[in-house]
């Protein structure tokens, strides 16, 4: 840990590289909340930056979050829609740079990753504890279960929000398939599959272009800035199957307040009861994952 908030700061962004480097190796993208997470597990907040700001943030994650745009201006972050990505200089960047003094020198100054570094190599998985390995098959796979690395829990932790709450109406659509009778022919078994069916009661809507969820916990989430439903981190995603918009963020536990926002703007904005440009939607959140569904039929929104 650094001696004061600056040093713990670049420390974290210099995690927050680590991370995604370790994670590129999996091919997935996690979220902005999972990043900032594990980057504050390592290196854990001070007292001072424990204490909460409004809306129950850690004064610290903010100062993190919002010290992410020096990533992204250096080159070595991109912030999408579907996740946090590191850059190939990004990746070299960790090497070049890997001691912590010259990482935030590096980041302040705008020095150039040298040409000619290499790209970090795999991440070591840690080896399997002999009890363990004499208790399972020595399976590639088991032995993988068996001593996951940390970055694989983060990626682990951002596709169970995208399997579990982004999708969970898909999944139960395609569960609900017949099951086929074992002698039709391939094209009966499918035309008896679409019969037998249960029909989804769904209303096709037309749609908005883009849904945010604009409020005071943005930041948390690896926005910008809060209420500002132009970045990408508060869009919301349309699940087909239901015609909901979806978004799963991990917060602390806090008092929150947020509107819906159509198309990136505040032209067309919802509150609370689904009334156009109403009192803000508010909610007492007790830590964890907070999921919110909005239904552009009725303009309100639902909270798991």
């Amino acid at each position: 840990m650094g001696a004061n908030t600056a040093e713990n700061t670049n420390l974290r962004l210099k995690a927050v590289l680590d991370v995604l480097s370790e994670e590129a190796w999996t091919g997935a993208k996690p979220n902005a909340g999972a990043v900032l997470g594990e980057a504050i597990a390592r290196v854990p907040l001070n007292d001072q930056e424990s204490e909460l700001l409004s809306g129950g943030i850690p004064r610290g994650h903010k100062t993190l979050t919002t010290a992410t745009a020096k990533l992204v201006k250096a080159g070595w972050l991109v912030k999408g829609r579907s996740g946090w990505s590191i850059t190939d200089d990004g990746q070299r960047a960790t090497v070049a740079f890997a001691e912590p003094a010259a990482f935030a020198s590096a980041l302040d100054a705008g020095t150039p990753v040298p040409a000619g570094t290499p790209l970090p190599s795999a991440p070591v998985a840690k080896p399997a504890k002999p009890a363990k390995a004499a208790k399972t098959a020595a399976t590639p796979a088991a032995k993988a279960e068996e001593a996951p690395s940390k970055a694989g829990k983060v990626a682990g932790k951002a596709a169970k929000i995208v399997e579990e709450v982004v999708a969970p109406v898909a999944k139960a659509v395609r569960k609900r398939k017949p099951a086929a009778k074992a002698a039709q022919s391939a094209e009966a078994t499918a035309e008896t599959a679409a019969a037998a069916a249960p029909a989804v009661s769904v209303e096709t809507i037309e749609q908005p272009e883009a849904v945010a969820v604009a409020g005071d916990f943005n930041v948390l989430i690896g926005a910008p800035a809060n209420w500002a439903p132009q970045y990408d981190e508060a869009q919301m995603e349309l699940d087909q199957a239901d015609q909901l918009w979806k978004i799963a963020a991990d917060i602390p536990a806090g008092f929150y307040t947020f509107k819906i926002a159509l198309n990136r703007s505040w032209d067309e904005n919802y509150g609370a009861f689904g009334v156009f440009d109403g009192p803000n939607h508010e909610v007492h959140h007790g830590g964890g994952l907070l999921v919110i569904q909005y239904d552009h039929r009725t303009r309100d929104i639902v909270l798991r």
